[in-house]
């Protein structure tokens, strides 16, 4: 670039780039030899937050989010603002090594999130702000761990079985999906308190709703071994029969309305994971249980049909500790 100042704006740079800036000086004679060479680093690009990956509860948040920049950062930092205070930045997280942070939240209040990219040449811009609600627990289903015969929503809450299923040598699984139960993991935010869902069913739907270990077997089907609790529905011939299963064994449990929004009430504390009839706020079963690991919720069908999960609800105040 020629000038005749002795200083230069330099634009359209990319970012997280690291370049090398010389000068030399011109006059009749000729030109000088250059200046000593100076190293700037510009700063990254925001990050994007993956919004349908953020997962909350009452007392945290997992925010996971994607770089925005071809080349590696140092670190990242999280800003946090309650959002019915019209405040600035309440707290920041520094110095975070990977793209996801799992933050600690107050119950009942709404919080916006940005995220910032930081290398040696200082912090990018704010990302898009999100808002996340800590009034409940809120989590989508895990897309990659489904059975191929299960479609999953574009939004992460409705998991579908079709009429017709794949042929096996269309089917692909990996080790993370499972491959013998049409089945489905959700993404539960890994926080030892309580945790509450509900899961809309079809009347015909013939169908599995509980928790499991992340590493269950995933060649088991749910409740047939240690590592899986569930509440499953059967049509027979003669009635709605429910079972409520883990390793293989079923509590004599009669229901006699059948339960089309049932909600799921997990409680680490007390080792408790509790089934209810949502429209009726009728108590159905409770598995009593240690729980040595951070369980997920698991849902499965045994028939073609539907499910809906809904999350992000405020536990309701039937709810009991049997």
């Amino acid at each position: 670039m020629l000038m005749k100042e002795t200083h230069c704006v330099v634009k359209d740079l990319l970012p997280n780039a690291q370049y090398e800036f010389w000068v030399t000086a011109t006059n009749t004679t000729g030109i000088s030899p250059t200046s000593e060479r100076a190293v700037y680093m510009t700063v990254p690009s925001p990050p994007i937050i993956r919004l349908q990956e953020c997962l909350s509860c009452l007392e945290a948040a997992l925010v996971r989010w994607d770089s925005g920049n071809t080349n590696p950062v140092e670190s990242y930092t999280l800003e946090l603002s309650e959002a019915d205070t019209h405040s600035s930045v309440t707290e920041s997280i520094v110095a975070i090594p990977t793209c996801e942070c799992l933050v600690q939240l107050q119950p009942w209040k709404r919080y916006v999130i940005h995220i910032r990219a930081v290398n040696i040449g200082g912090a990018s811009e704010r990302s898009p702000p999100i808002t996340i609600s800590s009034t409940g627990t809120f989590f989508p289903l895990l897309k990659e761990t489904a059975h191929p015969s299960l479609s999953v929503s574009p939004d992460g809450f409705t998991m579908f079985y079709l009429d017709e299923d794949l042929p096996i040598s269309e089917m692909v699984f990996s080790d993370s999906n499972f491959s013998s139960c049409v089945a489905v993991l959700g993404d539960l935010i890994p926080i030892r308190g309580q945790h509450y869902w509900e899961v809309e069913v079809d009347e015909w739907a013939e169908y599995r709703v509980g928790v499991a270990y992340e590493d269950t077997q995933r060649t088991s089907y749910l409740g047939a071994n240690a590592t899986s609790w569930c509440m499953r529905h059967i049509r027979t011939p003669s009635r709605h029969k429910y079972e409520f299963l883990h390793n293989g064994w079923s509590a004599d449990v009669r229901i006699t309305v059948q339960p089309l929004q049932i909600g799921v009430f997990l409680d680490y504390e007390r080792g408790i994971l509790s089934f209810y009839n949502a429209h009726l706020h009728q108590h159905l079963h409770t598995f009593t249980c240690c729980f040595h690991h951070y369980v997920l919720p698991c849902f499965a069908l045994d028939k073609p049909g539907a499910l809906t999960l809904q999350t992000g609800l405020t536990t309701p105040k039937y709810i009991t500790h049997p």
